[in-house]
């Protein structure tokens, strides 16, 4: 059967998936394909701005344009003339929806979402080539593609010519880097301003408890207090300027080490320096709850 089964819009510069149809085909052949297409999505830079994969019973089928690729996946079968037609229509449409500055400002995966509900409509159009009625406009496109046909990627381009399996293999470059987290707020800032002078103070005092100790024969545990209330500080700073697994229990364990700290710290602290320690870290522990990692969208069996 010749219908088209996937269609995504992708910025060129990196890869950047900015819309895509949601379809959940589990045909085993469809969903290898796709990462075939993933694959393709980052070389687009290298490129011509016209092109189409083969693999097995499907095609992978592109145009670029203004720094964006409409990428489309269909069955062998399907014709190429109306393959790119569809691909024309996605890119008018999008040109003239979204301007291109917020294209470019574009951070998180599928920002154009709700781009698939026309992706959906003209897909359907296109797989019912009877109901079509741009019949001029394919008749247009073929002689275009007659004169300038479409660039054929070859799998070895895209370091392919072993599998998508091994091209895996060979990208992998250990421990993935830290997931971005949610731009930095003035709350925020302060807070972490605030939780480093904390643990500054901490640290100050420690020393001058080792001082006091080598004089005297005063209890050795207030140091160790002080040391863990400097440790406890700077693990929220941590926190708060990176993601970690468990990060809102680990930051919530530390606030719980700097209570406890300062609870025993109590006859060396007055009332209101138990108080500017405990706030801060109450407040540190609010601002990591709420600068979350950079939300991830659903993967649309991209």
């Amino acid at each position: 059967m010749s219908v088209i089964l996937f269609a995504s819009v992708v910025r060129v510069r990196d890869g950047l998936p900015l819309s895509a149809s949601t379809d959940h085909d589990q045909n085993t052949s469809v969903q290898e394909t796709k990462k075939y297409l993933k694959v393709l999505s980052k070389k687009l830079e290298h490129l011509p701005d016209r092109c189409t994969l083969k693999r097995g019973a499907h095609n992978v089928h592109f145009i670029s344009s203004l720094g964006v690729s409409y990428m489309m996946l269909c069955s062998e079968t399907y014709p190429t003339v109306l393959a790119f037609c569809f691909l024309d229509e996605l890119q008018k449409e999008f040109i003239t929806t979204y301007a291109m500055a917020h294209i470019n400002n574009a951070i998180r995966p599928y920002s154009f979402i709700e781009f698939d509900h026309f992706i959906q409509k003209t897909k359907q159009r296109f797989n019912s080539p009877r109901s079509l009625s741009t019949k001029m406009n394919l008749s247009d496109m073929q002689t275009e593609i007659r004169l300038r046909p479409p660039y054929l990627v070859a799998l070895e381009e895209l370091g392919l010519a072993n599998g998508i399996n091994q091209q895996k293999h060979l990208e992998y470059k250990g421990v993935a880097p830290h997931q971005r987290l949610e731009p930095l707020t003035m709350a925020g800032l302060i807070s972490f301003l605030l939780t480093l002078l904390c643990a500054g103070l901490n640290l100050i005092r420690g020393f001058h408890a080792i001082e006091s100790l080598l004089q005297s024969d005063d209890d050795s545990s207030c140091i160790i207090a002080f040391f863990l209330g400097t440790a406890a500080c700077v693990y929220q700073c941590y926190l708060f300027a990176y993601s970690t697994n468990w990060r809102n229990v680990k930051s919530f364990l530390a606030f719980g080490l700097i209570c406890l700290c300062n609870m025993y710290l109590h006859e060396l602290r007055n009332i209101w320096q138990l108080f500017f320690h405990v706030t801060v870290g109450a407040s540190t522990t609010l601002q990591i709850r709420l600068r979350q990692p950079l939300s991830k969208s659903p993967d649309y069996n991209v």
